[in-house]
């Protein structure tokens, strides 16, 4: 009780209300989501719990990149998430154990182990999706990480030597735009120095043998990058492409007496084809192609240690197929493996018999396999789930090609919902690149809008596409670009030629180039679709080349051309979707990450703010925490579902099941 000599406290002061948080972006109105304050969204409303829990199984997918594998091939190093992002992992056995060993707040996609020692493994890793990778050693025996680079500049690759001395990869350090090569000591991997000190962006594929040279690739671009090879010791480099014409470097190793090199190049045919050249004298001028029965493009080479055979893997079509080559016969056998997408393929440094490789399909995420070069016996060493869901209920794809202008035939992956009655609403998916393509890989996203929602999923690899020889992949370039987009018409009149899809319920999506297809669709065709969804996606080809990445801006300006070129520009004003935003009449749902070093978060913003200023609502996400597309399988999780939901609303909602058929198309 109070007495008179006891003064009453004072009321309490009520807690400071928070300070505002700063907003990441110039839209107006937007604001984090409550809980999750990394995603910044304006315009998008909440999504319904029906909703979440009916896509909650898929977007628990997993996949297992393969990244390494022990000397012996007992133990698989792979990338896969148990909780936000992926983690290192280790696996001893056929099916065992997913053994985690970093616990970091940001992916890590690119692993090595030290050779000789599988205690110590290098890895490339970022903060925010900025893509400033940085070099780390991780000690399995401590648990702990070191920075090894310098924590500012852009790294990328990792290339260990055969003896386990020598580590290379490349970085922007010495002037932030052109990307040299260094090689360091594994003993003392920080007295790192440069072996390449040259214009462009320059990277490390292999060393010798001995250690005592390296194979670097310049690149300029898809088509023109050249191979060459650096004394270790001197820095002297010497090419070994010829310097007269140009073509692509997809891959390239030692031969086996270390006198050349096997490269994967199209210079000298229309699809990336193997070829042997010498390390000394002058490149032949048109070298006996090792791969002429395969008429598709060889994507990537390993040697065994043995040097007997060369293993090929090979994109036919989209799909991939493994090939050995017999180093001294040259004959060229398959391998059979599971159908699907092939990519990292490894042979154990101590063993000539086994070969691992990462597969994915339609039904299958991407996995680990090894094949038995003996038996021919395929075996699986991971099995990632997909949130409990069977497999055999997913849609595989079918292959179509449909005709467009100057003669192209566009191929195309179409999913078609089971048992569907009557006409089903489509959603075409553009990819990214554009030097992209779409191929049959496992895709949660599309498993749920074709098995979950009902929808049509077609995946088009429009000219200008990888995959299908270089004429066509340079079908799209520079100012080129403004016929390619008759593919985009091309692919609208398959899907009213098709009795099974609804042509006046079409949905757009895509990432990276593919947004910016998406927002040309929406501004091009404006009939013709119904709602587009653009992810980190180009806006404006000038204002891009000029604030992108300044390590990336020549290697852009190759693929669509030079902006500072009076002429140039022109075509690319003229066919960029913020010039034509009056046009515009589908729904509009544009994502971002706020630190993409590629296409940066001005390119979206200008769009939303331009198509909003004509009157039209437009949903916006902004992730403050990505990069490039999202990572963050908190952030990932609902970029994919408020796509869902936006797709349900404007292809499957009421006012849609009332749209009239479209009109023709430009």
């Amino acid at each position: 009780m109070l007495t008179a000599q006891t003064p009453a406290p004072a009321p309490a002061k009520a807690p400071p209300a928070p300070a505002a948080a700063k907003s990441p972006s110039a839209v107006p109105g937007i604001a984090p989501l409550p809980g999750l304050p990394n995603l910044w969204v304006s315009g998008v409303p909440p999504v319904p719990p029906a909703l979440s829990q009916r896509v909650q199984q898929y977007l628990e997918s997993r996949s297992a990149q393969l990244l390494d594998v022990s000397a012996d091939g007992q133990q698989v190093l792979i990338s896969t998430r148990f909780a936000d992002v992926n983690q290192l992992h280790l696996v001893e056995m056929p099916l065992g154990a997913r053994t985690q060993l970093t616990f970091t707040k940001e992916p890590i996609n690119r692993a090595r182990f030290l050779p000789g020692n599988p205690q110590i493994i290098f890895y490339l890793q970022d903060t925010g999706g900025g893509e400033f990778f940085q070099v780390l050693r991780l000690d399995r025996r401590t648990g702990r990480s070191e920075l090894l680079t310098d924590g500012k500049s852009r790294h990328e690759e990792l290339v260990m030597s055969k003896d386990g001395r020598w580590l290379a990869y490349a970085g922007t350090g010495r002037n932030g735009k052109d990307t040299d090569v260094y090689v360091a000591p594994t003993s003392d991997p920080k007295q790192a120095k440069r072996v390449t000190e040259a214009e462009g962006s320059w990277a490390p594929l292999e060393f010798s043998n001995d250690g005592s040279k390296l194979l670097v690739r310049q690149y300029r671009a898809a088509d023109d990058a050249d191979l060459s090879v650096v004394d270790v010791k001197t820095n002297a480099r010497t090419q070994l492409t010829p310097k007269e014409g140009k073509g692509s470097v997809e891959s390239a190793v030692f031969t086996p007496d270390g006198q050349g090199v096997y490269v994967a190049t199209d210079r000298y045919s229309d699809f990336a084809e193997v070829y042997r050249l010498p390390l000394t004298g002058t490149p032949p001028a048109a070298p006996p192609s090792l791969t002429k029965s395969v008429r598709w493009n060889v994507q990537d080479l390993e040697l065994s240690p043995d040097g007997r055979k060369l293993a090929v893997a090979v994109n036919e079509e989209g799909f991939g197929k493994l090939y050995l080559l017999d180093t001294r016969t040259q004959a060229l056998s398959p391998v059979e493996t599971p159908r699907g997408v092939i990519a990292q393929v490894r042979f154990p440094s101590k063993r000539s018999d086994r070969v691992a490789f990462s597969l994915t399909s339609a039904r299958v995420p991407l996995d680990v396999f090894t094949v038995d070069l003996g038996t021919k016996k395929t075996t699986r060493w991971t099995r990632s789930e997909v949130g409990g869901l069977d497999p055999e209920t997913f849609v595989e794809p079918e292959l179509v090609r449909y005709p467009s202008t100057d003669g192209v035939k566009v191929p195309a992956f179409l999913y078609l919902p089971k048992n569907a009655k009557g006409k089903v609403p489509v959603v075409v998916m553009f990819h990214g690149g554009p030097e992209g393509q779409s191929q049959p890989l496992f895709s949660a996203q599309t498993q749920l809008m074709v098995t979950e929602l009902g929808m049509a999923v077609l995946l088009p690899n429009v000219r200008g596409s990888e995959g299908y020889g270089k004429a066509y992949r340079a079908m799209d370039d520079g100012v080129k670009r403004e016929a390619s987009l008759a593919d985009i018409g091309a692919t609208l009149d398959f899907v009213a030629s098709r009795p099974e899809l609804d042509a006046a319920r079409v949905g757009i999506y895509g990432g990276s180039y593919g947004g910016y297809m998406t927002l040309v669709t929406a501004a091009f065709f404006p009939e013709r679709i119904k709602a587009a969804v653009d992810v980190v996606g180009i806006s404006s080809l000038p204002s891009f080349l000029q604030n992108t990445q300044a390590y990336r801006r020549d290697l852009r300006r190759a693929e669509y051309g030079d902006e500072r070129d009076p002429a140039v520009r022109k075509v690319q004003e003229r066919i960029s979707p913020l010039g034509s935003v009056d046009r515009i009449r589908a729904a509009l749902f544009v994502q971002q990450g706020a630190n993409d070093p590629r296409v940066p978060q001005s390119e979206a913003e200008q769009v939303v703010q331009a198509v909003r200023k004509k009157g039209s609502d437009v949903w916006y996400l902004l992730a403050t925490d990505e990069g490039h597309g999202f990572q963050k399988k908190t952030n990932r999780d609902m970029a994919q579902t408020t796509a869902l939901m936006f797709f349900e609303k404007h292809l499957l909602g009421p006012a849609a099941e009332q749209g009239s058929g479209p009109a023709g198309g430009r």
